[in-house]
């Protein structure tokens, strides 16, 4: 991910749409004609296979999640999905997210499962800073809720991530020609080998390392309903995280979310929030690290026939870095998250989406394949 304006450029090969460091992520092949760059070794530090990433860890925790989840009883489903920034050099500075609006469900547990996956390459190589972030993401979510009274509710979220080398690049590689697109940053890179770090103007440096299972930091949170179409959601994130530096905040984080829903039409229903959070800084990069936050989404869910709906949520987030000269970091992030839902006999709901960066030379991440199912 880089940034600065988009210009046409004499290369050889065919003619291309580039930019300077830190320009677009994805740029539209001009021409026709091979293109790429082999690159040594040197550039990995370490490597993962599908089976070496898929380990039984994983296996152990996913099924320990689905018995919890098995245990649970049936609830009504929700409008739009809940969405959280999955790049970690977002993620380990704000505990900003989109919260939907719970619906009153007295005397029973809500329950959900979340699976997200995303190949990430960030490649940001300026003379007086450097950011690289090339690697495969994933993020396992239990959220569970529950009525207090008429009108507040109780929130709490467990995650599990991964950070690996992956083996998804051939297939984006595949994708991005397909859509005509011509991912720069990737060409510089090697396949399926993980790199992270960062150094800034004044020296500060950090390099991070990939880990196949670990704790993300847990939520708690206290939700007020007001009326049928307002709730505000107090939240505090606990550093709780087991993986690698980079990875969890490290200190509490302190966020308040209110959302808004209303119905449109019978088929079609709008949810919109506003939430400020506040981080403190923390880590060899605290210099350039923002405290406060706040963020924006505005999304629709359209019912098409029957059971299923497809959705579409906007989601804006202000600037989690500063002074670091790296557009990937001191830009906004702004992403949109889509897809299909399909609501069960049960009240619950089965969820397929995608999210894309929309400003590809900030903090986004550019594809972000998304599993849900709520009971």
């Amino acid at each position: 991910m880089v940034g600065g304006g988009d210009r046409y450029s004499a290369l050889p090969g065919p003619r291309r749409a580039s930019s300077l460091a830190g320009g677009g992520k994805e740029e539209p092949v001009i021409g026709s004609g091979k293109h790429g760059r082999t690159y040594g070794a040197a550039w990995s530090n370490v490597k993962c296979g599908l089976s070496s990433c898929v380990t039984s860890r994983i296996r152990f925790s996913l099924l320990l999640l689905w018995g919890l989840l098995q245990a649970a009883p049936a609830a009504q489903a929700q409008g739009l999905p809940e969405f959280a920034p999955l790049n970690p050099m977002a993620g380990s500075r704000s505990g900003l997210y989109f919260q939907p609006y719970r619906e009153p469900l007295p005397g029973r547990w809500t329950t959900g499962l979340s699976v997200d996956y995303a190949s990430v390459i960030e490649y940001n190589r300026l003379t007086q800073a450097d950011y690289v972030l090339d690697s495969e993401l994933l993020r396992v979510g239990l959220s569970l809720s529950r009525d207090l009274g008429r009108r507040s509710f109780l929130l709490l979220n467990a995650r599990l991530g991964g950070a690996y080398a992956g083996f998804m690049d051939g297939f984006l590689d595949w994708y991005h020609r397909s859509l005509g697109l011509r991912v720069l940053e990737r060409e510089r890179r090697p396949r399926d080998e993980f790199l992270y770090t960062v150094t800034l103007p004044d020296g500060s440096t950090a390099s991070r390392a990939g880990r196949d299972l670990f704790l993300d930091d847990m939520r708690i949170g206290l939700g007020v309903r007001s009326g049928s179409a307002l709730q505000t959601v107090f939240s505090l994130t606990i550093p709780t995280s087991t993986g690698p530096g980079g990875y969890g905040r490290g200190v509490p984080s302190i966020s308040v979310l209110n959302t808004v829903r209303s119905r449109l039409r019978s088929d079609l229903v709008y949810e919109g929030s506003v939430g400020l959070g506040l981080t403190p800084a923390h880590g060899s990069l605290s210099e350039n690290q923002r405290e406060a936050f706040v963020a924006l989404t505005s999304g629709l869910r359209f019912r098409v026939w029957k059971q299923q709906a497809v959705y579409a949520n906007l989601f804006y987030h202000s600037p989690y870095y500063h002074d670091t000269s790296l557009p990937a970091l001191d830009r906004r992030e702004l992403s949109l998250d889509f897809g299909w839902i399909l609501q069960t006999g049960q009240g619950g709901e089965w969820r397929l989406g995608l999210t894309e960066d929309l400003e590809p030379g900030g903090p986004g991440v550019d594809l972000i394949f998304r599993l849900g199912h709520t009971f």
